[in-house]
Protein backbone atom coordinates (compact mmCIF):
# COMPACT_ATOMS: atom_id res chain seq x y z
CA UNK A 1 0.00 0.00 0.00
CA UNK A 2 2.93 2.40 0.65
CA UNK A 3 4.50 1.49 -2.43
CA UNK A 4 1.13 2.25 -4.11
CA UNK A 5 0.32 5.35 -2.35
CA UNK A 6 4.44 6.81 -3.27
CA UNK A 7 3.53 5.89 -7.06
CA UNK A 8 0.23 8.12 -7.06
CA UNK A 9 2.76 11.07 -5.50
CA UNK A 10 5.40 10.49 -7.82
CA UNK A 11 2.75 10.56 -11.03
CA UNK A 12 0.80 13.58 -9.46
CA UNK A 13 4.29 15.33 -9.16
CA UNK A 14 4.82 14.66 -13.41
CA UNK A 15 1.04 15.78 -13.80
CA UNK A 16 1.02 19.21 -12.01
CA UNK A 17 3.10 20.87 -14.85
CA UNK A 18 0.74 19.68 -17.28
CA UNK A 19 -1.88 20.98 -15.84
CA UNK A 20 -0.75 24.20 -15.30
CA UNK A 21 0.40 24.59 -19.17
CA UNK A 22 -3.24 23.42 -20.28
CA UNK A 23 -4.85 25.91 -17.51
CA UNK A 24 -2.66 28.58 -19.39
CA UNK A 25 -3.69 27.75 -22.32
CA UNK A 26 -7.26 27.70 -21.87
CA UNK A 27 -6.79 31.06 -20.03
CA UNK A 28 -5.29 32.82 -23.45
CA UNK A 29 -7.29 30.82 -26.03
CA UNK A 30 -10.58 32.69 -23.43
CA UNK A 31 -8.84 36.15 -23.41
CA UNK A 32 -7.90 36.24 -27.31
CA UNK A 33 -10.13 38.93 -28.96
CA UNK A 34 -12.45 37.56 -32.04
CA UNK A 35 -10.37 39.89 -34.39
CA UNK A 36 -7.24 38.53 -33.40
CA UNK A 37 -8.56 34.85 -34.18
CA UNK A 38 -9.86 36.08 -37.47
CA UNK A 39 -6.58 37.99 -38.32
CA UNK A 40 -4.40 34.61 -37.41
CA UNK A 41 -7.32 32.32 -39.63
CA UNK A 42 -6.17 34.72 -42.48
CA UNK A 43 -3.02 34.53 -41.72
CA UNK A 44 -3.03 30.87 -41.99
CA UNK A 45 -5.30 31.09 -45.02
CA UNK A 46 -2.83 32.95 -46.73
CA UNK A 47 0.01 30.92 -46.03
CA UNK A 48 -1.51 27.88 -47.53
CA UNK A 49 -2.74 29.30 -50.64
CA UNK A 50 0.79 31.12 -50.82
CA UNK A 51 2.20 27.28 -50.53
CA UNK A 52 -0.15 26.11 -52.76
CA UNK A 53 0.55 28.43 -55.40
CA UNK A 54 4.42 28.02 -54.94
CA UNK A 55 3.79 24.35 -55.20
CA UNK A 56 1.71 24.62 -58.74
CA UNK A 57 4.15 27.24 -59.87
CA UNK A 58 6.82 24.86 -59.26
CA UNK A 59 4.78 21.86 -61.08
CA UNK A 60 3.87 24.17 -63.88
CA UNK A 61 7.08 25.11 -64.72
CA UNK A 62 8.58 21.50 -64.36
CA UNK A 63 5.56 20.64 -67.08
CA UNK A 64 6.72 22.99 -69.25
CA UNK A 65 10.54 22.39 -69.45
CA UNK A 66 9.51 18.77 -69.69
CA UNK A 67 7.10 19.91 -73.26
CA UNK A 68 10.27 21.46 -74.36
CA UNK A 69 12.80 19.37 -73.56
CA UNK A 70 10.40 16.56 -75.47
CA UNK A 71 10.67 18.72 -78.63
CA UNK A 72 13.93 19.22 -78.58
CA UNK A 73 14.83 15.95 -78.62
CA UNK A 74 12.64 15.37 -81.26
CA UNK A 75 14.07 18.23 -83.32
CA UNK A 76 17.10 16.69 -82.65
CA UNK A 77 15.95 13.09 -83.45
CA UNK A 78 14.64 14.32 -86.92
CA UNK A 79 17.66 16.04 -87.66
CA UNK A 80 19.84 13.19 -87.42
CA UNK A 81 17.72 11.30 -89.72
CA UNK A 82 17.49 14.06 -92.13
CA UNK A 83 21.59 13.93 -92.39
CA UNK A 84 21.75 9.91 -92.27
CA UNK A 85 18.82 9.34 -95.00
CA UNK A 86 20.59 12.02 -97.20
CA UNK A 87 23.47 9.98 -96.82
CA UNK A 88 22.07 6.95 -97.73
CA UNK A 89 19.94 8.72 -100.69
CA UNK A 90 23.07 10.44 -102.61
CA UNK A 91 25.88 7.58 -101.82
CA UNK A 92 23.60 4.39 -102.65
CA UNK A 93 20.07 5.30 -104.00
CA UNK A 94 21.40 3.15 -107.20
CA UNK A 95 21.93 0.10 -104.84
CA UNK A 96 20.07 -2.84 -103.75
CA UNK A 97 18.49 -2.49 -100.11
CA UNK A 98 20.99 -3.94 -98.64
CA UNK A 99 23.50 -1.84 -99.78
CA UNK A 100 21.84 0.98 -98.61
CA UNK A 101 21.61 -0.29 -95.04
CA UNK A 102 25.32 -0.93 -95.44
CA UNK A 103 25.80 2.82 -96.20
CA UNK A 104 24.08 3.86 -93.14
CA UNK A 105 25.99 1.44 -90.83
CA UNK A 106 28.82 2.55 -91.80
CA UNK A 107 27.62 6.14 -91.59
CA UNK A 108 26.57 5.31 -87.71
CA UNK A 109 29.64 2.67 -87.38
CA UNK A 110 31.53 6.49 -87.50
CA UNK A 111 29.43 8.28 -84.82
CA UNK A 112 30.09 5.65 -82.16
CA UNK A 113 34.11 5.47 -83.17
CA UNK A 114 36.21 8.07 -80.91
CA UNK A 115 38.30 8.66 -84.49
CA UNK A 116 35.37 10.94 -85.99
CA UNK A 117 32.68 13.41 -84.98
CA UNK A 118 30.20 12.25 -82.14
CA UNK A 119 26.84 13.12 -84.29
CA UNK A 120 25.25 11.81 -87.57
CA UNK A 121 24.64 15.47 -88.79
CA UNK A 122 28.72 15.95 -87.87
CA UNK A 123 29.80 12.86 -89.60
CA UNK A 124 27.64 13.34 -92.82
CA UNK A 125 29.28 16.44 -93.15
CA UNK A 126 33.02 16.28 -91.85
CA UNK A 127 36.00 17.63 -93.72
CA UNK A 128 39.31 17.09 -93.32
CA UNK A 129 42.90 18.33 -95.25
CA UNK A 130 43.63 16.10 -98.10
CA UNK A 131 47.51 17.15 -98.75
CA UNK A 132 47.41 15.81 -102.05
CA UNK A 133 44.82 17.91 -103.29
CA UNK A 134 45.83 20.71 -100.55
CA UNK A 135 42.15 21.30 -99.46
CA UNK A 136 40.09 20.54 -96.99
CA UNK A 137 37.86 17.12 -98.51
CA UNK A 138 34.76 16.13 -97.70
CA UNK A 139 34.14 12.76 -96.04
CA UNK A 140 31.17 11.95 -98.68
CA UNK A 141 32.01 13.68 -102.06
CA UNK A 142 28.18 14.57 -102.31
CA UNK A 143 29.03 17.01 -99.34
CA UNK A 144 31.01 19.03 -102.00
CA UNK A 145 28.80 19.58 -104.61
CA UNK A 146 26.97 23.21 -104.50
CA UNK A 147 23.81 22.93 -106.52
CA UNK A 148 21.12 21.06 -104.50
CA UNK A 149 19.88 17.52 -106.32
CA UNK A 150 15.97 17.08 -106.53
CA UNK A 151 15.16 14.70 -104.04
CA UNK A 152 13.33 11.97 -106.25
CA UNK A 153 10.26 10.85 -103.84
CA UNK A 154 10.17 7.10 -103.89
CA UNK A 155 13.90 6.87 -104.07
CA UNK A 156 13.93 9.61 -101.01
CA UNK A 157 11.42 7.24 -98.78
CA UNK A 158 12.77 4.24 -99.60
CA UNK A 159 16.31 6.16 -98.24
CA UNK A 160 14.68 7.72 -95.01
CA UNK A 161 13.08 4.32 -94.09
CA UNK A 162 16.37 2.89 -94.14
CA UNK A 163 17.79 5.42 -91.97
CA UNK A 164 14.86 5.11 -89.78
CA UNK A 165 15.59 1.58 -89.32
CA UNK A 166 19.28 1.93 -88.67
CA UNK A 167 19.21 4.76 -85.98
CA UNK A 168 16.55 2.97 -84.36
CA UNK A 169 18.48 0.02 -84.16
CA UNK A 170 15.59 -2.31 -85.46
CA UNK A 171 17.92 -3.62 -88.38
CA UNK A 172 20.60 -6.22 -87.13
CA UNK A 173 24.05 -5.03 -87.65
CA UNK A 174 25.73 -6.52 -90.24
CA UNK A 175 29.23 -4.36 -90.84
CA UNK A 176 30.29 -4.34 -86.68
CA UNK A 177 33.23 -1.98 -87.19
CA UNK A 178 33.45 -1.00 -90.56
CA UNK A 179 34.07 2.41 -91.14
CA UNK A 180 35.25 3.16 -94.97
CA UNK A 181 34.09 2.03 -98.33
CA UNK A 182 34.57 3.09 -101.96
CA UNK A 183 32.83 1.94 -105.23
CA UNK A 184 34.66 -0.87 -106.71
CA UNK A 185 35.29 1.61 -109.82
CA UNK A 186 38.18 3.02 -108.66
CA UNK A 187 41.27 1.78 -106.29
CA UNK A 188 41.96 4.84 -103.35
CA UNK A 189 45.35 4.68 -102.08
CA UNK A 190 44.18 5.04 -98.43
CA UNK A 191 42.38 1.53 -99.38
CA UNK A 192 45.83 -0.21 -99.62
CA UNK A 193 46.32 -0.65 -95.87
CA UNK A 194 42.35 -1.09 -95.26
CA UNK A 195 41.07 -5.04 -94.41
CA UNK A 196 38.32 -5.25 -96.67
CA UNK A 197 34.73 -6.65 -95.11
CA UNK A 198 32.07 -7.35 -97.49
CA UNK A 199 31.67 -6.59 -101.27
CA UNK A 200 27.67 -4.98 -101.44
CA UNK A 201 26.86 -4.39 -104.54
CA UNK A 202 28.72 -1.85 -105.99
CA UNK A 203 30.86 -0.89 -103.26
CA UNK A 204 33.47 -2.77 -101.46
CA UNK A 205 33.33 -2.17 -97.34
CA UNK A 206 36.68 -2.05 -94.62
CA UNK A 207 37.12 -1.98 -91.32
Amino acid sequence: MFESLLYTVRLSDYLKPLEAWWRDLVYFWGRLERGNLIFFSGLGLLVAVAAFAVHFSIAGHNHVQAGHDRIRAEHNRMQALTCLALNVYHEARGEPLVGQYAVAEVTMNRVVSTRYPSTICEVVYEKRWDRIRRRYVGAFSWTELDSTTELKTKEWMRAWKVAEAVHGEREAPKLKGALFYHAKSIRPSWARGKQPVARIGMHIFYL
